[in-house]
Protein backbone atom coordinates (compact mmCIF):
# COMPACT_ATOMS: atom_id res chain seq x y z
CA UNK A 1 0.00 0.00 0.00
CA UNK A 2 1.09 3.44 -0.75
CA UNK A 3 2.06 6.50 1.44
CA UNK A 4 -0.45 8.04 -0.46
CA UNK A 5 -3.38 5.02 0.20
CA UNK A 6 -2.69 5.61 4.25
CA UNK A 7 -3.60 9.24 4.56
CA UNK A 8 -6.44 8.32 2.48
CA UNK A 9 -7.97 6.16 4.51
CA UNK A 10 -6.65 7.83 7.57
CA UNK A 11 -8.80 10.63 5.86
CA UNK A 12 -11.80 8.68 6.11
CA UNK A 13 -11.42 8.91 9.64
CA UNK A 14 -11.75 12.50 9.76
CA UNK A 15 -14.73 12.43 7.32
CA UNK A 16 -16.55 10.82 9.86
CA UNK A 17 -15.51 13.40 12.30
CA UNK A 18 -16.07 16.30 10.15
CA UNK A 19 -19.45 14.95 9.74
CA UNK A 20 -20.30 14.04 13.69
CA UNK A 21 -19.22 17.64 14.32
CA UNK A 22 -20.43 19.87 12.05
CA UNK A 23 -23.17 17.71 10.22
CA UNK A 24 -21.60 18.38 6.65
CA UNK A 25 -18.36 18.84 5.27
CA UNK A 26 -17.64 15.16 4.47
CA UNK A 27 -17.80 15.73 0.92
CA UNK A 28 -15.14 18.29 1.05
CA UNK A 29 -13.00 16.22 2.52
CA UNK A 30 -13.92 13.28 0.34
CA UNK A 31 -13.59 14.41 -2.96
CA UNK A 32 -10.04 15.82 -2.68
CA UNK A 33 -9.03 12.58 -0.80
CA UNK A 34 -10.44 10.20 -3.76
CA UNK A 35 -8.87 12.49 -6.64
CA UNK A 36 -5.97 12.85 -5.06
CA UNK A 37 -4.52 10.45 -2.78
CA UNK A 38 -6.35 7.23 -4.87
CA UNK A 39 -6.13 8.80 -8.05
CA UNK A 40 -9.70 8.37 -8.94
CA UNK A 41 -11.10 10.41 -12.22
CA UNK A 42 -14.05 13.13 -11.07
CA UNK A 43 -16.54 10.90 -12.18
CA UNK A 44 -15.22 8.42 -9.90
CA UNK A 45 -14.93 10.71 -7.54
CA UNK A 46 -17.65 12.46 -6.81
CA UNK A 47 -19.97 9.17 -7.29
CA UNK A 48 -17.79 7.45 -4.31
CA UNK A 49 -18.48 10.35 -2.58
CA UNK A 50 -22.05 10.25 -2.55
CA UNK A 51 -21.95 6.54 -1.19
CA UNK A 52 -19.10 7.12 1.25
CA UNK A 53 -20.74 10.72 2.84
CA UNK A 54 -24.41 8.71 2.61
CA UNK A 55 -24.01 6.16 4.45
CA UNK A 56 -21.69 8.01 6.98
CA UNK A 57 -24.69 10.90 7.07
CA UNK A 58 -27.04 8.14 8.35
CA UNK A 59 -25.53 6.66 10.90
CA UNK A 60 -24.64 10.40 12.50
CA UNK A 61 -28.21 11.32 11.66
CA UNK A 62 -29.66 8.18 13.43
CA UNK A 63 -27.61 9.14 16.47
CA UNK A 64 -28.62 12.85 16.32
CA UNK A 65 -31.98 11.86 16.34
CA UNK A 66 -31.67 9.99 19.75
CA UNK A 67 -30.88 13.02 21.03
CA UNK A 68 -34.29 14.65 19.16
CA UNK A 69 -31.80 17.02 17.04
CA UNK A 70 -33.71 16.11 14.23
CA UNK A 71 -36.59 17.51 12.75
CA UNK A 72 -38.22 14.58 10.46
CA UNK A 73 -41.07 16.80 8.84
CA UNK A 74 -38.07 19.29 7.77
CA UNK A 75 -35.96 16.64 6.40
CA UNK A 76 -38.45 15.13 4.02
CA UNK A 77 -39.89 18.63 2.94
CA UNK A 78 -36.55 19.81 1.85
CA UNK A 79 -35.13 16.21 1.68
CA UNK A 80 -37.82 14.75 -1.10
CA UNK A 81 -36.80 17.47 -3.85
CA UNK A 82 -33.27 17.35 -3.33
CA UNK A 83 -33.42 13.80 -3.63
CA UNK A 84 -34.78 14.42 -7.30
CA UNK A 85 -32.08 16.79 -8.17
CA UNK A 86 -29.13 14.64 -7.12
CA UNK A 87 -30.62 11.60 -9.04
CA UNK A 88 -31.87 13.69 -12.51
CA UNK A 89 -27.57 15.07 -12.32
CA UNK A 90 -26.05 11.38 -11.58
CA UNK A 91 -28.62 9.97 -13.99
CA UNK A 92 -29.27 12.16 -16.47
CA UNK A 93 -26.78 14.47 -17.04
CA UNK A 94 -23.14 13.22 -16.19
CA UNK A 95 -22.88 10.32 -18.32
CA UNK A 96 -23.37 12.20 -21.08
CA UNK A 97 -20.99 15.31 -20.07
CA UNK A 98 -17.94 14.88 -22.25
CA UNK A 99 -14.27 14.60 -20.72
CA UNK A 100 -13.00 17.70 -23.23
CA UNK A 101 -15.92 20.52 -23.08
CA UNK A 102 -13.83 22.56 -25.49
CA UNK A 103 -10.54 22.76 -26.98
CA UNK A 104 -8.14 25.24 -29.02
CA UNK A 105 -4.79 26.08 -29.41
CA UNK A 106 -4.33 27.89 -26.65
CA UNK A 107 -7.30 26.78 -24.03
CA UNK A 108 -8.81 23.16 -23.08
CA UNK A 109 -11.72 22.91 -21.03
CA UNK A 110 -12.39 19.96 -19.47
CA UNK A 111 -15.23 17.96 -17.60
CA UNK A 112 -13.06 17.72 -14.78
CA UNK A 113 -12.10 21.46 -14.62
CA UNK A 114 -15.85 22.32 -14.55
CA UNK A 115 -16.45 20.06 -11.73
CA UNK A 116 -13.87 20.98 -9.50
CA UNK A 117 -14.37 24.83 -10.60
CA UNK A 118 -17.85 24.91 -9.90
CA UNK A 119 -17.05 22.62 -6.48
CA UNK A 120 -14.48 25.64 -5.50
CA UNK A 121 -16.79 28.14 -6.17
CA UNK A 122 -19.48 26.91 -3.65
CA UNK A 123 -17.61 26.63 -0.99
CA UNK A 124 -15.83 30.00 -1.25
CA UNK A 125 -19.96 31.43 -1.04
CA UNK A 126 -20.62 29.17 1.19
CA UNK A 127 -17.96 30.10 3.92
CA UNK A 128 -18.76 33.85 3.04
CA UNK A 129 -22.06 33.08 4.55
CA UNK A 130 -21.08 31.18 7.44
CA UNK A 131 -18.02 33.23 8.72
CA UNK A 132 -19.73 36.91 7.92
CA UNK A 133 -23.12 35.40 9.40
CA UNK A 134 -24.85 37.98 7.20
CA UNK A 135 -27.19 35.29 5.90
CA UNK A 136 -28.07 33.36 9.05
CA UNK A 137 -31.51 33.89 11.19
CA UNK A 138 -31.80 33.78 14.95
CA UNK A 139 -33.65 31.68 16.75
CA UNK A 140 -36.64 34.10 16.85
CA UNK A 141 -39.74 32.64 15.50
CA UNK A 142 -40.24 30.65 12.19
CA UNK A 143 -40.55 32.43 8.78
CA UNK A 144 -40.62 30.39 5.54
CA UNK A 145 -42.16 29.60 2.45
CA UNK A 146 -42.68 25.63 1.84
CA UNK A 147 -42.56 26.48 -1.71
CA UNK A 148 -39.15 27.89 -1.26
CA UNK A 149 -37.53 25.31 0.72
CA UNK A 150 -39.16 22.82 -2.17
CA UNK A 151 -37.69 24.96 -4.51
CA UNK A 152 -34.06 25.47 -2.79
CA UNK A 153 -34.29 21.93 -2.10
CA UNK A 154 -33.87 20.59 -5.51
CA UNK A 155 -31.45 23.32 -6.43
CA UNK A 156 -28.86 22.48 -3.84
CA UNK A 157 -30.00 18.37 -4.95
CA UNK A 158 -28.66 19.40 -8.58
CA UNK A 159 -25.72 21.42 -7.26
CA UNK A 160 -24.45 18.37 -5.03
CA UNK A 161 -24.94 15.88 -7.52
CA UNK A 162 -23.01 17.46 -10.02
CA UNK A 163 -20.18 17.91 -7.44
CA UNK A 164 -20.91 14.81 -5.52
CA UNK A 165 -20.93 16.57 -2.53
CA UNK A 166 -23.73 15.55 0.34
CA UNK A 167 -24.60 19.51 0.10
CA UNK A 168 -23.94 20.23 4.00
CA UNK A 169 -22.41 23.35 3.45
CA UNK A 170 -25.24 24.43 1.61
CA UNK A 171 -28.53 22.70 3.39
CA UNK A 172 -26.94 24.01 7.14
CA UNK A 173 -27.12 27.58 5.91
CA UNK A 174 -30.23 26.87 4.01
CA UNK A 175 -31.62 25.70 7.33
CA UNK A 176 -30.75 28.71 9.52
CA UNK A 177 -31.87 31.36 6.76
CA UNK A 178 -35.27 29.48 6.15
CA UNK A 179 -35.89 27.90 9.23
CA UNK A 180 -33.67 30.54 11.93
CA UNK A 181 -33.42 27.01 13.20
CA UNK A 182 -30.45 26.37 15.80
CA UNK A 183 -27.45 25.41 14.91
CA UNK A 184 -27.44 22.08 16.33
CA UNK A 185 -30.82 21.23 15.48
CA UNK A 186 -29.73 21.89 12.02
CA UNK A 187 -26.82 19.59 11.91
CA UNK A 188 -28.79 16.67 12.53
CA UNK A 189 -31.56 17.08 10.18
CA UNK A 190 -29.12 18.36 7.40
CA UNK A 191 -27.31 14.94 8.25
CA UNK A 192 -30.78 12.75 7.48
CA UNK A 193 -31.00 14.81 4.07
CA UNK A 194 -27.50 14.28 3.37
CA UNK A 195 -27.99 10.25 3.88
CA UNK A 196 -31.37 10.86 1.53
CA UNK A 197 -30.07 12.60 -1.35
CA UNK A 198 -26.84 11.26 -1.55
CA UNK A 199 -27.47 7.38 -1.21
CA UNK A 200 -30.19 7.91 -3.47
CA UNK A 201 -28.51 9.41 -6.43
CA UNK A 202 -25.56 7.26 -5.60
CA UNK A 203 -27.20 3.85 -5.92
CA UNK A 204 -30.35 4.77 -8.52
CA UNK A 205 -27.89 6.77 -10.51
CA UNK A 206 -23.86 6.12 -10.46
CA UNK A 207 -24.08 2.57 -9.23
CA UNK A 208 -26.79 1.65 -12.96
CA UNK A 209 -24.01 3.79 -14.88
CA UNK A 210 -20.57 2.88 -14.24
CA UNK A 211 -18.28 -0.14 -12.50
CA UNK A 212 -17.97 -0.11 -8.39
CA UNK A 213 -15.41 -1.27 -6.46
CA UNK A 214 -17.27 -2.09 -3.54
CA UNK A 215 -14.82 -3.29 -1.37
CA UNK A 216 -13.07 -0.27 -0.98
CA UNK A 217 -16.14 1.32 -0.61
CA UNK A 218 -17.18 -0.68 2.16
CA UNK A 219 -14.01 -0.21 3.68
CA UNK A 220 -13.53 3.66 3.58
CA UNK A 221 -17.17 4.19 4.88
CA UNK A 222 -16.33 1.64 7.73
CA UNK A 223 -13.90 4.09 8.38
CA UNK A 224 -15.46 6.68 8.32
CA UNK A 225 -18.68 5.60 10.36
CA UNK A 226 -16.47 4.96 13.04
CA UNK A 227 -15.11 8.69 13.13
CA UNK A 228 -18.35 10.12 13.38
CA UNK A 229 -18.64 8.76 17.34
CA UNK A 230 -15.90 11.60 18.00
CA UNK A 231 -17.49 14.03 15.94
CA UNK A 232 -20.64 13.76 17.77
CA UNK A 233 -18.51 14.03 21.33
CA UNK A 234 -17.15 16.67 20.40
CA UNK A 235 -20.18 18.84 18.19
CA UNK A 236 -21.55 18.31 22.60
CA UNK A 237 -18.58 20.28 23.57
CA UNK A 238 -18.78 23.25 21.42
CA UNK A 239 -20.84 26.24 21.33
CA UNK A 240 -22.93 26.21 18.03
CA UNK A 241 -21.81 29.29 17.18
CA UNK A 242 -18.56 28.68 17.07
CA UNK A 243 -18.91 25.27 15.12
CA UNK A 244 -20.27 27.64 12.31
CA UNK A 245 -17.38 29.89 12.00
CA UNK A 246 -15.06 27.04 12.58
CA UNK A 247 -17.06 25.54 9.46
CA UNK A 248 -16.61 28.44 7.24
CA UNK A 249 -12.73 28.70 7.69
CA UNK A 250 -12.56 25.21 7.22
CA UNK A 251 -14.57 25.11 3.94
CA UNK A 252 -12.12 28.39 2.57
CA UNK A 253 -9.24 26.72 3.26
CA UNK A 254 -10.13 23.62 0.96
CA UNK A 255 -11.52 25.97 -1.47
CA UNK A 256 -8.28 28.03 -2.01
CA UNK A 257 -6.99 24.04 -2.20
CA UNK A 258 -8.97 22.64 -5.12
CA UNK A 259 -8.79 25.81 -6.88
CA UNK A 260 -4.82 25.87 -6.73
CA UNK A 261 -4.73 22.69 -7.08
CA UNK A 262 -6.65 22.25 -10.53
CA UNK A 263 -6.30 25.32 -12.22
CA UNK A 264 -2.61 26.59 -11.16
CA UNK A 265 -0.52 23.19 -10.53
CA UNK A 266 -2.29 21.52 -12.88
CA UNK A 267 -3.29 23.99 -16.02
Amino acid sequence: MEIAEIFGYFSALLIGVTLGLIGGGGSILSVPVLSYLFHFDEKISTAYSLCIVGVGALVGGLQKNHQKLVDWKLAFLFGIPSILGVWLIRHEVIPVIPKVLYSSETIVLTRRMLMFGVFACIMMLSSYAMISGKLFGSNSEKSFSKILIVVIGFSIGCIAGFVGAGGGFLIIPALTILMKMDMKLAIGTSLIIIAMQSLVGFFLGDAMNMKVDWTFLAVFSLLTISGIGLGSYLNNKIDGAKLKIFFGYFIMVMAVFVFVKEFILNP
